[in-house]
């Protein structure tokens, strides 16, 4: 037996059963053999009086937009296929992040910090065989997902929103005046029963079920991603005492075509560490299962702990995957998705809760302006989930630290390349570390780390341009060059603000989301 069976055996909630369906998933994928849905068809008739302004599909992220919508005075309802409520891990963020919350006036300043289960400070960036990097304030606060949904949910309900729990999304049609949103509900013997009342009408959906959208995989059409980040990790206690964090570190070189990374936070009820990797959804790439026994024959090592000493509390797992083609282009009108379902995260990132707590508001505000002019066309929602250049350009940092399956890289390739950048931006100081951390590129601080890093490391730099390919380098040097345009249109725009007011209001409606595109597209919203 495994220490990963002998391990998650023993755990409740049937932790390896999980892991095993997690597997196939990812075996699909890597396989192509994933089924395409055909969820979403249009129709010409006209729909009627809709009941809804809008409805949301997919509850866990979906209520911080429900949320804030309902309080903006739209009638919402919030679909979720199980009971809504937060995991028990926590959620890592930045405090200033957070504000947002209060900005929006769905947290009291009392509710926020019960919100908020750990902190600390600092934490650590490490490469193998190079120096350790510390910054304050990064991903350093530890959300209770418990408290935060439950108070949201409860906000959401006071203020008149509908919640449908053990309710599954089936499908929708499109009609020429709203959509049509087609249910399941979870019966008593917990099977899903069609019945009467399973149709909601609204003036839009809300796609926020996630990566794995049924809605995102019609449209992809079982399109491969480009990249995939795989994850897994556990929060348990035995670890030795340690108030610090790991933002990346990274101790061992190239093993199995893979570079190993790892994160770890003090939660609540011990200690989180993940082990993750950026790989291709190639065939030949290893199972999840494989992943995770890896991670268990190196934690020792880097928690400095043996495996009998460690009382699991739960393990996580799970892959991430990202496309190029970001965000993804809906081909039909009244359906945005939001969230991981919009492709619109950074390649390098999880995605999730970080990612939406920093665009709520620009969302928020966008779907509120485009509900009161009726800007609920193909293109009119298009423009809440712009072409973001800051995004973009990452694209080649996650190629940069993974390696193709039959490439022939030297093993500290990745480390070395690595530690010289963050040398670099540690010289450069926070305002271009602290920023980058956060999935925030910004054209000031990467071109000075590119210009550096070439004069002063041109050894390092080199070998990347085999290693990504010529193609990603050039697709990424439109980007950078973007970003730059962005940069300088940003501050442009904010001058033709006052001018813009005078236009009749869908021009207005455009103007605006052109003038955040700008702002989150040049990172200037950091």
């Amino acid at each position: 037996m495994s220490h990963t069976e002998e391990i998650l055996s023993q755990l409740p909630d049937n932790a390896l059963e999980r892991l095993r369906s997690a597997d196939k998933l990812w075996k699909n994928m890597r396989q192509e053999v994933a089924t395409v849905p055909i969820i979403v068809k249009d129709s010409k008739e006209v729909l009627g009086s809709p009941d809804w302004d809008v409805v949301i599909a997919g509850g866990t992220l979906g209520i911080l937009l429900g949320a804030a919508l309902q309080r903006q005075g739209w009638r919402v309802a919030l679909i979720e296929r199980g009971i809504l409520r937060g995991r028990e891990q926590e959620w890592n963020i930045s405090r200033k992040e957070l504000k947002v919350f209060l900005e929006l006036e769905l947290l009291t300043e009392s509710e926020l910090e019960q919100a908020i289960a750990t902190e600390y400070n600092p934490a650590r960036i490490s490469f193998f065989q190079g120096p350790d990097f510390w910054i304050r304030d990064v991903l350093n606060i530890g959300v209770d997902p418990v408290f935060l949904l439950d108070t949201l949910k409860s906000k959401f309900i006071a203020a008149g929103g509908k919640l449908l729990e053990n309710t599954s999304f089936v499908g929708t049609v499109v009609h020429p005046d709203g959509v049509s949103v087609e249910l399941k509900v979870k019966g008593v013997d917990k099977s899903y029963q069609t019945q009467s009342a399973t149709q909601l009408k609204a003036r839009l959906l809300i796609d926020a079920m996630g990566h794995f959208s049924p809605i995102i995989k019609q449209v992809r059409q079982g399109e491969k991603p480009e990249g995939v980040c795989l994850v897994v990790g556990s929060c348990a206690q035995g670890f030795p005492k340690n108030d610090t964090g790991d933002l990346i570190v990274s101790f061992t070189p190239i093993q199995n075509q893979c570079q190993y990374f790892w994160e770890a936070f003090p939660a609540r009820d011990g200690r989180t560490t993940y082990l993750f990797t950026y790989l291709d959804a190639h065939p030949k790439r290893p199972s999840l299962e494989f992943f995770f026994e890896e991670y268990l024959r190196l934690l020792p090592e880097y928690q400095g702990v043996e495996l009998s000493q460690i009382d699991w509390k739960r393990v996580l797992f799970g892959f991430f995957p990202s496309y190029r083609q970001s965000p993804i282009r809906i081909p039909w009108s009244r359906i945005l998705p939001v969230g991981d379902s919009s492709g619109s995260q950074s390649p390098v990132s999880f995605g999730g809760f970080g990612s939406m707590v920093r665009h709520l508001q620009r969302v928020s505000q966008g779907i509120d302006d485009a509900l009161k002019v009726n800007a609920l066309g193909q293109n009119d929602l298009a423009q809440l989930q712009p072409y973001q250049p800051n995004i973009a350009v990452t694209w080649m940092f996650q190629r940069a630290m993974s390696v193709a399956i039959e490439q022939k890289l030297a093993p500290n390739q990745i480390n070395e390349l690595l530690t010289g950048i963050f040398e670099i931006m540690a010289q450069l100081g926070d305002e271009v570390l602290g920023p980058f951390l956060q999935d925030v590129v910004q054209f000031s601080g990467l071109s000075k780390t590119l210009l550096l890093t070439s004069l002063t490391k041109p050894g390092l730099v080199i070998p990347v341009i085999p290693q990504v390919g010529l193609t990603i380098l050039l697709d990424w040097m439109v980007h950078y060059l973007n970003l730059g345009i962005y940069s300088g249109l940003y501050p442009l725009g904010k001058l033709l603000s006052e001018p813009i007011k005078k236009l009749p209001p869908v021009p207005q409606y455009y103007y605006r989301r052109w003038l955040e595109a700008w702002h989150y597209g040049s990172g200037s919203d950091y």
